[in-house]
């Protein structure tokens, strides 16, 4: 197939999907194109070695790209952030003509904004166009730091969702990251026979050494991601603060982002020494950090969105064959609990985070060890990269109404 991948963020942002799905989708012998923005996310500056211009391509291995300029902007302020959002929607219209010949696009719907161009493209040259959301929307606007009027925020429900509608009506089909997700797109008018459930893929494994650091090592725990205010790591504090009376009890918080310093704040407040404060840490030096912790932190406010939300942070952790501890109800909640990977706990609720670490930390090795490797196995039975990408190239094959073989069928 002759696939086109647009996408507002790509390589070399730290959103790994369109990249791994734009090279995985070539080595298997598809022509792909990639529309996408010029690099800014996540500091809202255009990164180092690129300058905006209206004509610009690239190749990614065998993946032509095209970047085109966008209003640059990763603030809290909600007038700049919608600006970003239409600009590269505005951009890609205008780049109407690198999709011309394509047989079939994919959108990778981290903002649906990003689904404009292609929709239009779908009346004009009959191309189908699949949606992969990742962020719910509206809820992802009118729930976020940038709207904090009520009034304003019904006003933004009642404009996008009869336009959030119309585009799942004109897509071929739609992909969503957990069962929860799939089943409230349904709800909200989504033909069943378009719908689609493809869990993320974590952008790559880590090999983890047998054993835990045991009881003599008291029980280390790690955050990983985003430091903003929706993850709610600020509970997570509290939560650490009652406590101290755990020997050898650490929390490495990995990540930044526009919430950190104010979580360093509370943490330095509340004199705690045992939560250390990393930074970003590139992908791969993650690897010593995994292999030292025994379970990994998913947490998230509390939102009814997040319910049918699978965040990333889930993916790397099963992949290392870390257990977790979530507040993250819904979809995270059913699978951690169902399939006996980690513990959880409500969301915003530090007491009862205390007591779940508590009893985390008082858990033997061998139960401990035990959910790793259930861990583990889940993901390599559902969540690999293989597996999103042979999912996902059925249903673009059945978009574009061609009949593929896929690595699943050998």
């Amino acid at each position: 197939m002759k696939i086109l991948i647009v996408s507002q963020y790509y390589t070399p942002e730290p959103v790994p999907i369109p990249a791994a799905l734009a090279n995985g989708l070539a080595r298997r012998g598809h022509q792909v194109r990639v529309l996408t923005a010029f690099p800014s996310y996540p500091d809202g500056k255009i990164a180092a070695g690129y300058k905006q211009k209206l004509m610009h391509t690239e190749k990614d291995g065998d993946v032509l790209v095209r970047r085109v300029p966008v209003v640059v902007s990763h603030s809290r302020n909600a007038i700049a952030r919608l600006l970003n959002y239409a600009s590269f929607s505005a951009s890609t219209l205008a780049a109407s003509a690198f999709a011309r010949n394509a047989d079939v696009v994919y959108v990778y719907a981290t903002q649906m904004t990003a689904a404009i161009a292609p929709s239009w493209w779908s009346r004009l040259f009959k191309l189908p166009f699949v949606l992969h959301v990742q962020d719910l929307w509206p809820e992802s606007i009118t729930g976020s730091s940038m709207v904090r009027k009520a009034t304003v925020s019904r006003a933004i429900d009642a404009l996008l969702t009869p336009w959030l509608k119309g585009m799942y009506r004109r897509s071929a089909s739609t992909v969503a990251i957990g069962p929860g997700m799939t089943e409230l797109l349904i709800a909200r008018g989504l033909e069943p026979a378009k719908a689609h459930t493809v869990f993320n893929w974590a952008p790559g494994s880590v090999e983890r050494p047998d054993g835990t650091r045991g009881h003599n090592g008291g029980l280390k725990l790690m955050y990983a991601g985003n430091i903003g205010e929706m993850q709610d790591l600020k509970t997570v504090v509290r939560a650490m603060a009652l406590l101290t009376d755990l020997v050898g009890l650490e929390l490495e918080v990995v990540g930044s982002g526009v919430a950190e310093s104010s979580v360093r704040a509370l943490s330095e407040e509340l004199g705690l020494s045992n939560i250390h404060f990393h930074g970003r840490v590139l992908r791969d030096q993650m690897a010593p950090l995994y292999d030292s912790s025994d379970f990994q932190l998913v947490t998230l406010a509390d939102l009814p969105i997040f319910r049918v939300t699978v965040p990333s942070k889930l993916q790397s952790s099963l992949a290392s064959g870390t257990p977790v501890i979530t507040t993250v109800g819904g979809d995270v909640a059913e699978l951690v609990n169902g399939h006996s990977m980690g513990l959880t706990s409500p969301a915003g609720d530090a007491q009862a985070l205390a007591n779940t670490i508590r009893n985390a930390y008082l858990m033997s090795d061998a139960d401990r060890r035990a959910m790793g490797q259930r861990a583990a196995k889940f993901y390599e039975e559902t969540m690999t990269m293989d597996i999103g990408i042979d999912r996902i190239e059925r249903i673009l094959a059945d978009a574009a109404g061609t009949k593929i073989r896929t690595q699943s069928d050998d």
